[in-house]
């Protein structure tokens, strides 16, 4: 049986300009100037430009990003620093990040400092011999400006040049306390950030300010510090079997992220504890995986993607001759699922009187 030769297969070609002209029945010139979002891409009709859009994604067309930054003499190249690959709160900031970028035209290099201060001052300047043209940074303490305009996610340090994207950590801790207050939990256990995370000192500032606003006792016997660099439930593991070894007199934890709060409840039940039960459990950040644990997990929730689109909106917008605003607050909310309940206290004297009532009718 005679063989195909390579000449007789097919040659899938990619989808060019022309190949759009052809079924839109448009010029190239017309294509390329809604593509590229160009100076008078306004002057074209919003229903050419939808079919334009839709013809583009209906061939998965990409323009010739090489040509594109030749003619226009950028990069749309962009650096994102940081502190380590993971999965979690930095997964889905990146996972956002991503998305807009590609949708708006723009490749990215991402590169891990680990907190390293020779990585934190070398890697922009690598960034920039690849011609980035900015960089969106997080969960990064920024003590001086970076080269280029920058976008700081979870930035709390005020330095020129950079745009903070952070979110209201008082209203996120007032949630949080106000819940656990409604379920009549007064003996509530914290457990704090690692000092080089840079969201730790403003979410502690703003626990301890709700905390006396609402007069709800911070007891030092029942506050531990994370300090292991893991992104894993591990976090938490070893300093929730601290806290519990030294005191089990709470009824709420207020963990500093899902994460820890997942190892705490690890911890809980190693001492025949139950969860919401005898102790209830809110985390921060409201991962992909807080509502399939079990319980399912309250949590305060980081509306992470809002956070990463609106860093790489923010930057892209400086880059173009935009608004350059020094903070941007985000707003938390909390996500109520199955970790907490009301205190045991209560449901104690619940069942209390709910006896004295039943001794009495018999």
């Amino acid at each position: 049986m005679p063989r195909k030769s390579k000449s007789s297969e097919v040659q899938i070609e990619p989808v060019s300009l022309k190949t759009l002209s052809k079924y839109l029945k448009l010029s190239p010139a017309t294509i390329s100037v809604v593509l590229n979002d160009s100076a008078t891409s306004h002057e074209i009709p919003q229903k050419t430009k939808d079919r334009v859009f839709a013809a583009a994604k209906k061939f998965n067309y990409r323009p010739n990003v090489w040509a594109r930054s030749l003619r226009k003499k950028r990069s749309f190249a962009i650096g994102v620093l940081v502190p380590h690959i993971s999965e979690g709160y930095g997964a889905l900031l990146m996972d956002a990040i991503d998305d807009y970028l590609l949708q708006e035209g723009y490749f990215y290099f991402v590169a891990s400092h680990r907190r390293r201060a020779d990585l934190l001052e070398g890697y922009p300047r690598i960034l920039m011999e690849r011609s980035v043209e900015g960089f969106i940074v997080m969960d990064t303490i920024l003590h001086k400006p970076l080269p280029l305009p920058t976008v700081n996610i979870s930035g709390h340090t005020k330095v020129p040049g950079v745009t903070n994207v952070v979110l209201d950590h008082y209203k996120a801790a007032r949630l949080a306390l106000e819940h656990l207050i409604s379920f009549g939990h007064q003996r509530i256990a914290f457990i704090k950030g690692q000092p080089y995370s840079s969201d730790s000192a403003e979410r502690w500032r703003a626990i301890e300010q709700a905390a006396r606003e609402l007069r709800i006792r911070i007891a030092p016997e029942l506050t531990v510090q994370l300090e292991a660099e893991t992104f894993s439930p591990m976090v938490a593991y070893p300093v929730a079997k601290k806290l519990l070894s030294q005191s089990t007199d709470f009824t709420a934890l207020f963990a500093y992220n899902d994460l820890s709060a997942i190892g705490s409840i690890r911890a809980i039940r190693e001492m025949g504890l139950r969860v919401p039960e005898d102790v209830s459990v809110v985390g921060f950040d409201d991962i992909n995986s807080a509502a399939f644990q079990n319980p399912s997990l309250t949590t305060v929730r980081q509306p992470l993607q809002k956070m990463g689109v609106t860093a790489a909106r923010i930057l892209l917008e400086r880059l173009n001759g935009g608004a350059n605003p020094k903070e941007v607050i985000i707003e938390p909310e909390l996500v109520l699922r199955e970790s907490t309940a009301p205190a045991r206290d209560l449901i104690e004297s619940g069942r209390t009187r709910a006896n004295q009532v039943l001794v009495k009718t018999l």
